[in-house]
């Protein structure tokens, strides 16, 4: 009976994940679509394939569908790994770092993605204080970690780590995330991305690289 029971409570806890996601899934197109404003529960259950009735079981109302989502784009870009092993040379983790980067941030929907947080921003500071947190200021302190270590081994002199590796996160956008996010142009190549980033490390290092002979 127990056994029974158990296994009931997981195929409803299967059903429940499965339907979320379903929803999640359709009101990230049409957020991504129409936009915060633009979008509404109705669209949404339409593009999920659920009743309005359905989704206000998952979900009270359109903001926190909305910050659902934010929350789960916060997550997954705060999954992604990069080499930052002290032991690795200044040149070779930068520019490796600055290509996987700029791959992510200018990927395609992640755009869409940034510019809604950014629209919405103003008006649910949580939101966008929340998504900054756990994305971007998660990867400058990575970075300003790596940087520190390096500086331990005298591979370069800096004496504000965060600030050195806003400066780099910075610099690696240069004439390519500006364009994508306001849709002035497509997602950069690969050739691109290795120019503006290989002219960021030179000029990054530079500045900090360390002056020993």
């Amino acid at each position: 009976m127990v056994a029974e029971k158990s296994q009931s409570l997981r195929v409803i806890g299967d059903t429940d994940s499965s339907k979320r996601r379903q929803i999640l899934d359709g009101a990230r197109t049409v957020f991504l679509d129409l936009g915060f404003d633009g979008a509404s529960m109705g669209e949404i259950a339409r593009a999920a394939g659920v009743s309005k009735g359905t989704l206000y079981v998952y979900f009270a109302d359109k903001s926190a569908l909305f910050e659902a989502i934010v929350e789960e784009e916060s997550l997954e870009q705060g999954k992604l790994t990069f080499n930052f092993d002290p032991e690795r040379d200044a040149t070779t983790t930068l520019m490796e770092f600055g290509r996987a980067y700029i791959q992510v941030l200018c990927r395609p929907g992640g755009g869409s993605a940034i510019r809604t947080v950014m629209a919405i921003a103003e008006r649910m500071p949580d939101v966008g204080r929340r998504f900054y947190e756990n994305v971007i200021a998660v990867t400058i302190g990575r970075l300003a970690a790596y940087l520190e270590a390096r500086a331990r081994l005298g591979d370069v002199m800096i004496d504000d780590y965060r600030l050195a590796a806003s400066q780099f996160l910075q610099m690696c956008q240069a004439s390519l995330f500006q364009p994508f996010i306001f849709q002035a142009a497509p997602a950069p190549t690969h050739e691109r991305i290795e120019q503006v980033v290989a002219s960021a490390t030179r000029m990054f290092l530079a500045a900090y690289g360390s002056k020993r002979a």
